[in-house]
């Protein structure tokens, strides 16, 4: 294996999505639960230690653990719950040389914790609007809208997020709601029970919020976990709602991508407030990222692709994440310097604005 640039190894990236870390140890059910977004062990005697993610683990987390390279699996997970998930957290986040963090703590809180706490690293909070939208229609659909509102208004965060592409899926008109309409519709949530917002005109209404008060919004995009439907998570399906907030100039991210990863690319050259990345795939497909992350950027300006993990409980998913999207940084500005596409000096300069710079010029974040 080549080298990695100096310029990629020494980048201090800014992680723009991400979650917290375990607080707790995981026995070897509970780590293979999280390995991948299936959420259960595999069926008919297999293990999801034999997947792509599965096999980096036992390769590039073992040493971290003062194991060797390619250890089994169950002496994997005992070393890790000899050291406690203290430790573990803090080793493999260190490793991960990620200096800032973009956290959304609206998925199961109780369970974890910033991964700041093992680094010292800024982090800045991402908030969930469908959680705060869950929240807030508990005391009613009347005056829903305002309190909406005020609850942005107020909330400690660089960023919102969406997971439309869960709820009702991407296929969001680009009108915007008037307020009588989101009451009407919070009356009928109300009226059947009330529990997750799943309503088109709430999601709409939610991203418009936001974005108003100048808060990037982040959508999920591509795949998830089984409660997605992955044909209404393609991003083309945003594009309405794309051309209709344009004028607002705030940021709209597009989180994960795969497998729509080359269409996240164009909309992100054809609207200029869209950006893009590659988290949660990167770290997943293990040893084939640089080929992934090469059609990534095969035509999204390099001004718009930011750095992420999308980390989620396995603090080995933030080393795991950066490594990979070093290793593959680094093989794509080799290539193109090979080829002579670009100079060197371009080729620092891209390294910068997607590991750190763009993240922190969206987010406003200096």
């Amino acid at each position: 294996m080549e080298p990695l640039l100096p310029y990629v190894a020494e980048l201090n990236l800014v992680d723009h999505h991400c979650h917290g870390v375990l607080r707790d140890d995981v026995d070897r059910t509970g780590f293979e639960e999280m390995l991948t977004q299936a959420d259960v062990v595999s069926p008919w005697g297999t293990s999801l230690f034999d997947s792509s993610v599965g096999l980096a683990v036992r390769r590039w987390c073992a040493p971290l653990l003062d194991l060797p390279p390619h250890a089994p699996a169950d002496e994997y997970v005992a070393r890790r719950r000899s050291l406690g998930a203290a430790e573990v957290n803090r080793a493999f986040l260190v490793a991960s040389g990620i200096t800032t963090f973009l956290v959304d703590d609206g998925l199961v809180p109780e369970r974890l914790v910033g991964p700041s706490v093992f680094t010292g690293s800024r982090e800045h909070g991402v908030i969930r609007l469908e959680r705060l939208a869950e929240e807030v229609i508990i005391e009613g659909a009347t005056g829903f809208p305002d309190r909406v509102r005020r609850a942005l208004e107020r909330a400690p965060a660089v960023a919102a997020k969406s997971i439309a592409a869960y709820r009702v899926g991407l296929a969001l008109s680009g009108r915007r709601p008037t307020d009588a309409e989101v009451v009407a519709a919070g009356e009928r949530w109300l009226a059947a029970g009330g529990g997750r917002c799943a309503d088109e005109v709430l999601s709409r209404f939610l991203v418009w919020e936001a974005l108003e008060r100048g808060l990037p919004v982040q959508f999920h995009v591509g795949y998830g976990d089984r409660d997605l439907a992955l044909h209404r998570a393609d991003p083309s399906l945003l594009s309405d709602l794309l051309r209709a907030t344009e004028p607002l100039g705030v940021p709209v991210m597009l989180l994960h991508n795969y497998p729509f990863h080359r269409g996240a690319g164009y909309l992100a050259q054809v609207f200029p407030h869209v950006f893009v990345d590659l988290g949660l795939a990167t770290h997943s497909v293990g040893h084939q990222a640089s080929r992934l992350l090469a059609e990534a950027l095969e035509i999204v300006p390099f001004g718009k692709f930011l750095f992420s993990t999308d980390a989620f409980g396995l603090a080995e998913f933030y080393h795991l994440g950066a490594l990979f999207f070093r290793r593959a940084l680094s093989d794509f500005l080799l290539a193109g310097l090979r080829r002579h596409a670009f100079a060197e000096a371009d080729a620092v300069r891209v390294a910068h604005l997607i590991g750190s710079e763009n993240a922190r010029r969206a987010y406003r974040l200096d």
